[in-house]
């Protein structure tokens, strides 16, 4: 049976040389479609198949040559948990959703109101006073319908993350509030898994991969019973720029950890001041 759905799935495909004269077969996204509908095969199981005997889905092709067939396997395997869907989180579900990560854990108690629309690109005129993670869900299936989305409409608090991200492999913080924060690496903490932080204000942001074992956000805010409750863009607001920005290192953070490969901005706070021009890291610990 393994042996004819190879063939059938072969059969489907077309060969093609790349620009520097490699071949791959690759395989358009409705052919995957209609061969995971005939053998019962959710989409993202028939792309796992596909890429497992040499065969790329064409949705990916521009992904392979960075990655690899196998690391885009690694991505399609793995779990993300994404706490908040708002400036920093609605970029990084679009991104990770493009990449094709296999699952995702989002998390936002909020619903969309007007003074999102500057730089939240889940939010529009037609969906405002709808539930964040409603409309994420939504966006994940129109651009990749095979991943696994599961929603939480809740606040993080102290007695719920444990629960929320237990099964994930990573966890992407993107809330807007230090008590959130503190409460979401304690969890990743906890489990043993990576976290990346990403805030924003204005035109400055910063990001930190945090393993469970480093100092992490004490480096930044200090003690829990020291720390603000909230950060400068409380006064400077953010631009629709600085989320962008900050989202896309969160993002191939969180690539580097799954394939595991690349430096990764452990014990290394990276500041990016888009008002004047600089990019500047600061070690918090021993240099990794």
């Amino acid at each position: 049976m393994k042996n004819k759905t190879i063939d059938e799935l072969k059969n489907l495909a077309e060969v093609i040389k790349t620009p520097d004269g490699k071949e791959h077969t690759k395989i358009s996204l409705l052919s995957l479609k209609n061969f995971a509908e005939k053998y019962n095969f959710k989409i993202k199981e028939a792309e796992i198949f596909a890429l497992e005997n040499g065969i790329l889905p064409q949705r990916y092709q521009r992904n392979i040559g960075s990655i690899g067939l196998l690391g885009q396997v690694k991505l399609l395997k793995s779990k993300v948990a994404i706490i908040g869907l708002g400036g920093l989180g609605g970029m990084i579900i679009e991104l990770l959703a493009r990449a094709g990560i296999g699952q995702m854990v989002i998390v936002d108690g909020d619903v969309f109101e007007e003074s999102n629309l500057n730089r939240q690109i889940l939010c529009h005129e037609n969906n405002l006073g709808f539930s964040k993670t409603e409309v994420a869900v939504k966006r994940i299936k129109s651009i990749n319908r095979g991943i696994d989305v599961t929603a939480y409409s809740t606040p993080i608090k102290e007695d719920n993350v444990f629960d929320i991200i237990k099964d994930a492999d990573l966890a992407i913080d993107a809330l807007d509030n230090i008590p959130s924060r503190l409460h979401l690496e304690n969890a990743t903490k906890k489990i043993g898994i990576p976290l990346i932080h990403g805030a924003v204000a204005g035109l400055f942001g910063q990001v930190l991969t945090i393993f469970p074992k480093d100092k992490g956000l004490e480096g930044i805010y200090g003690f829990p019973d020291n720390s603000p409750g909230s950060g400068i863009e409380t006064e400077l607001g953010t631009l629709s720029t600085t989320p962008a920005m900050i989202a896309s290192w969160q993002v191939q953070e969180a690539i580097k950890i799954i394939l595991g490969e690349g430096k990764l901005l452990r014990n290394r706070l990276l500041c990016i001041d888009g008002q004047g021009g600089k990019v500047e890291t600061i070690f918090l610990g021993e240099k990794k």
